[in-house]
């Protein structure tokens, strides 16, 4: 089955919609730095912690996990919903439609158009209990935009939550209830996880309360997958279906490991065996800050980065795998400062290995700012070490995310001298150099790889062009080789390699 026929589905919603037609009704910090110790001076949410960690005998559960499970379920709760939408008339086409008009009439439209109608949608998810007093983990998204949520315990009491706060870039909420004496899951350590180790997913899939899975942790560090800004997810085969959103992972321990978040399924919509939980220690951290300082504040280090494919460690020199490339560096970041440059490709951070972009981005934003941490590099063709003070992530900073026929390895590529009208069309920075992509054949190499038509070329092989002479003079000392190429595009940067037919 093709990939294009698969999907990301978030499981905010098992959405029970009940539709009302009457107008008008109705942060980069690091858990594993800071366990057990105060976010940025604030005081840690009184959670149970699990210490012991040690291997469980299959053999010594005798009939089951019916002994892990037992004081877990109660500690799991449903929760629902429900917000008020505008629906306009083209989005409900029997309201303009002649017989249903013959009947019920059109009131309200002066304009021959059908006048917006209020909805409400009900969204069904799970909640995970973490404090006796009724702090309550679950997922952004099975509360966002709600005007009212409603918790039920395991032994059907009701109560109206609060909502404390949300991190949508880790996908974490904190609601809280008012309650006493309830039933807690004690946090385990997620870092301690290793492929393989048996785990139980708990939650209310399709409504039916108290529902328990069990498997394997199938991998650790998941990201890349588009799901949220900052994925460290564990990935599980554990059945997980819509409304288990927010539900709890735990271990043979019945310790919290994680918090169920997605799916990976078919056209079908259901359980296809990859399912997703955010790790606890990194939820646990985002709760911390989120009860006393309600957001979330992350390092920042100011780069733009990307995987070092093996077609880019050739360019580059590389000898091993792994490793971050830095395509841009902002000025006047803790990056700039500390003297990383464009180019630069990231092998080691604080002594441990980096072997993706996703890695370093979720180490660094679970770092507070102010953190001084310490990067092996390799710039051209040796390593050095570098320190950079970190700053704080900006709130609407997103860096650490990620003419004429050309021939060779850009057959198929034009391009022209780049004007100060094309920079500003471009949104480019002044000053900008470079040759502007005007159109990319594409069947060609180029366009596998993602060239477009508006990117800037700024370099061909680390050569700066500033016009088409010196693009076709660097082209063509490249003798039928790979390209690396520098471009911009709305004044980001990034390397890609073209490889030649």
């Amino acid at each position: 089955m093709k990939s294009s026929e698969f999907h990301i589905r978030r499981w905010v919603a098992f959405a029970v919609v009940a539709v009302a037609l009457i107008g008008g009704a109705i942060l980069e910090i690091g858990l594993r730095n800071w366990s057990g110790r105060s976010v940025l001076g604030a005081p840690t949410v009184d959670v149970r912690v699990a210490h012991d960690t040690s291997p469980v005998m299959l053999g010594s559960l005798a009939n089951g996990f019916a002994s892990v499970l037992k004081p877990a379920l109660p500690a799991v709760v449903n929760i629902t919903s429900s917000k008020v939408v505008k629906q306009r008339g083209e989005d409900m086409p029997f309201f303009n439609d002649p017989f249903f008009r013959q009947f019920f009439g059109n009131p309200g439209n002066q304009g021959g158009q059908a006048q917006p109608r209020s909805q409400r949608e009900q969204s069904l998810g799970s909640g995970v209990i973490v404090t006796p007093d009724g702090t309550i983990l679950t997922n952004n998204h099975v509360i966002d935009g709600a005007s009212d949520i409603k918790v039920v315990l395991s032994d059907n009491r009701e109560f109206e939550a609060k909502l404390v706060g949300t991190d949508p870039k880790t996908d974490i909420a904190v609601i809280k209830i008012a309650a006493t004496g309830l039933p807690t899951l004690a946090f385990g350590d997620s870092s301690k996880l290793q492929v393989g180790d048996a785990v139980l997913a708990i939650g209310e899939p399709f409504g039916l309360h108290g529902t328990a899975t069990m498997g394997i942790v199938s991998a650790t560090g998941r990201g890349s997958l588009g799901i949220e800004s900052y994925e460290d997810f564990i990935q599980t085969d554990a059945s997980i279906n819509p409304g288990n959103s927010g539900g709890a992972l735990i271990d043979l321990h019945g310790s919290l490991v994680g918090i169920n978040t997605a799916i990976l399924s078919g056209n079908g919509g259901g359980n296809q065996g990859i399912g997703f939980a955010i790790p606890i220690n990194m939820a646990r951290n985002v709760m911390n800050q989120i009860v006393e300082h309600g957001k979330v504040v992350r390092g920042y280090l100011g780069v733009y980065i990307q995987d070092v494919t093996p077609e880019l460690a050739k360019q580059f020199g590389l000898k091993q795998g792994g490793g971050v490339l830095l395509g841009d560096v902002s000025p006047n970041t803790p990056a700039s400062r500390a003297g990383l440059k464009k180019g630069d490709v990231v092998t080691e951070l604080n002594g441990q290995p980096v072997n993706a972009a996703n890695q370093l981005q979720v180490q660094i934003s679970q770092m507070a700012p102010g953190t001084t941490v310490k990067l092996k590099i390799w710039r051209d063709g040796a390593a050095r070490d570098v320190s950079v003070t970190l700053g704080e992530l900006p709130e609407k900073a997103e860096a650490e995310t990620p003419g004429e026929n050309s021939g060779g390895a850009l057959e198929g590529v034009e391009v022209q001298n780049l004007t100060p009208d094309i920079v500003q069309q471009l949104n480019l920075p002044a000053g900008t150099h470079g040759v502007v992509v005007t159109s990319v054949d594409p069947s060609s190499a180029a366009a596998t790889v993602g060239l477009d038509r508006g990117m800037v070329i700024e370099e061909v092989n680390h050569k700066p062009v500033s016009n088409i002479t010196e693009y076709k003079q660097a082209l063509a000392g490249a003798s039928g080789q790979p390209v690396l190429l520098l471009v911009n595009q709305g004044g980001v940067t990034r390397y890609m390699v073209i490889e030649t037919h």
